[in-house]
């Protein structure tokens, strides 16, 4: 799939004053700081569609990027960061739970997890509990480039070892950097194949 045009579209903290219409959407979330502003311009190749910042856990917004016209992306607020207020806390987990579970058009929810670390308690809670619910999810391992190549497929496939020990099946899995542009393909396809599936 082509990217020909992305353009930020409205940011609010309310699924119900999301865009109105039928325009699948793919959200993004992951951990404060795991890179997922930069893949987001990486994928659109749009390098400040959306804004990345080196202070964790400052979104606290869902943001709509209009798609070639077609179709969504969806930047959801990071989650985990411990600096939040107690109150703060309480209040981004409403936004999150409140579009993944409520927003009929999310379409498919993409989990970012940083590829150097081991299996974080909140990440695999997180999945979880999208599996419980029956959200359509995939994984994306992010910051690829920052380890060797054999470092990195030893990881993810400790990472996927570890989630099957719990899990009878994973769900799609995505190897991506936004420094060299790994798994933009892919998951642009895998986008590309759902729409057209949606429209049958």
């Amino acid at each position: 799939m082509k990217i020909k045009t992305a353009k930020f579209e409205i940011s609010n903290t309310d699924h119900t004053k999301c865009p109105e219409g039928n325009r699948p959407e793919y959200a993004f979330i992951g951990r404060s700081n795991v890179g997922k502003s930069s893949l987001i311009n990486m994928l659109t190749n749009h390098k400040g569609l959306a804004k990345t910042s080196s202070t964790p856990g400052k979104t606290l917004l869902i943001n709509h990027f209009l798609i070639n016209g077609e179709w969504y992306i969806v930047d959801l607020p990071g989650y985990g960061y411990a600096q939040r207020s107690k109150e703060n806390r309480a209040q981004l987990k409403r936004i999150i739970e409140d579009y993944v579970l409520e927003r009929e058009q999310m379409t498919n929810l993409f989990v970012l997890i940083d590829s150097r670390l081991k299996p974080q308690k909140i990440d695999v809670e997180f999945m979880e509990w999208l599996g419980e619910n029956g959200v359509p999810f995939s994984i994306v391992f992010t910051k690829l480039d920052k380890l060797g190549k054999v470092a990195g497929a030893q990881a993810v496939a400790a990472y996927k070892r570890y989630l099957l020990k719990t899990w009878e099946e994973l769900p799609p899995v995505f190897i991506t950097s936004s420094e060299d542009g790994r798994g933009r393909d892919e998951i642009l396809d895998y986008i590309d194949e759902i729409n057209k599936s949606l429209a049958q």
